[in-house]
């Protein structure tokens, strides 16, 4: 080789010595590939945080509008028919429905179907016309503090004005205001933040647990070849679903039950409702993740990807199911994706028996939609694994 050549093939070597950047190319374009070749991931890194940007940006609205409002309407008057429009045109009350006593009124409130309740006394027109204090009865469901807060400034603040206008109809002075609004808030007179988030707390922990036990586990029996027997044995792929979701369940029911002591006895949140009941109702909710969480599995190919996929249905669960934000509060199209999202209801079932002390008739509704999810989950999850196992 001519001394020149070598010089130069020495000055190269040295140079590559020295350069830090040396071999970043070929490394690059090595990732580049690597990246290119797992959609999932690009997914869960670009697509999914963007969806989750504009569904929290859109769904979430701190202002509290059409609070689902009941009414005993005692005195039927024109009087009261006045009062009621009030809170109609007020956008932060909707009626949603009309009873006749003060016990249905107290059954829409515990059974959730109502947020607020607006009783009118048979004298209260009586009383306006005699000159004398008109008041009626504003039940507050105290479950959710943010909710209660807005609906007792609202009422009260109705109650003022119609006052005024009366007041300025009229020509004699009066020394008390005509209309008075007396609230009450219930279950939650003290608005403990402990009361309201802890139980839709534990709904959201109880989601991500059993989606994980059962995902994770599976993928890991899929990476030791495990899993690979048992698709070898002449065992059906609906006894291998529910083969290896009852021990999970187990699990998850002695979770529960650790987790409302805790919130007994270390943050004083009182259970009113029956704790049998409670159990029953979440058993569909345990099968429907569980179930879920298998199919998840079957399409998870490691550990950090079932992982991925797990924790990827967390977010539109907190937002989107009523835990933090009222549902009845979003557009449309989003309570209609919270209606497909199994913690809403088991939300919803938790705060209902263990802060208003609903019943299985409150709440029978919410049991059958996770019953049929609970079969429709577990049935795609056993075709999954066929599919697989073939």
């Amino acid at each position: 080789m001519p001394v020149a050549d070598r010089q130069t093939t020495n000055d190269s070597r040295q140079t590559s010595k020295t350069n830090p950047f040396n071999g970043m190319i070929p490394v690059l374009r090595k990732e580049a590939i690597h990246i290119s070749r797992d959609p999932s991931a690009l997914f869960f890194t670009i697509v999914l945080p963007m969806i989750q940007l504009l569904m929290i940006g859109f769904a979430i609205n701190t202002n509290i509008r059409d609070i689902p409002t009941s009414v005993y309407d005692a005195a039927k008057t024109q009087e009261s028919r006045r009062l009621l429009d009030r809170f109609v045109n007020s956008d932060d009350f909707k009626i949603v429905s009309y009873v006749d006593s003060e016990d249905d009124l107290n059954r829409e409130i515990i059974a959730g179907r109502a947020r607020v309740g607006v009783k009118i006394p048979p004298d209260y027109s009586r009383r306006l016309l005699a000159g004398q204090t008109a008041s009626y009865l504003v039940l507050v469901d105290g479950s959710d503090s943010s909710v209660a807060g807005e609906a007792l400034n609202v009422s009260n603040a109705i109650a003022l004005r119609e006052s005024l206008e009366r007041s300025l109809s009229v020509t004699s002075v009066r020394q008390t205001l005509p209309i008075e609004a007396r609230p009450k808030v219930l279950f939650n007179p003290d608005s403990k933040s402990a009361n309201f988030l802890i139980p839709g707390m534990i709904a959201v922990l109880m989601q991500m647990m059993t989606v994980l036990m059962t995902a994770i586990t599976i993928v890991r029996e899929r990476e030791r070849g495990t899993l690979d027997q048992l698709y070898m044995t002449p065992v059906k792929p609906l006894g291998l679903m529910m083969g290896k979701i009852v021990p999970y369940a187990v699990v998850a029911y002695v979770e529960v039950l650790i987790l409302l002591f805790f919130m007994r006895w270390a943050f004083g949140v009182p259970i009113r409702g029956s704790i049998l009941l409670l159990m029953l109702l979440v058993a569909p909710f345990i099968l429907t993740m569980l179930g879920f969480g298998l199919l998840v599995s079957t399409k998870a190919q490691t550990y950090q990807e079932a992982t991925q996929m797990a924790f990827g249905t967390m977010m539109p669960s907190i937002f989107l199911s009523g835990y933090i934000f009222p549902i009845d509060t979003m557009p449309v199209q989003f309570q209609v994706i919270s209606s497909f999202i199994p913690t809403t209801y088991l939300i919803q079932i938790f705060r209902g028996v263990i802060l208003r002390g609903a019943e299985l008739q409150d709440l029978w509704r919410q049991g059958l939609i996770l019953s049929a999810m609970s079969i429709v989950m577990i049935v795609i999850a056993a075709l999954r694994f066929r599919k697989k196992a073939g």
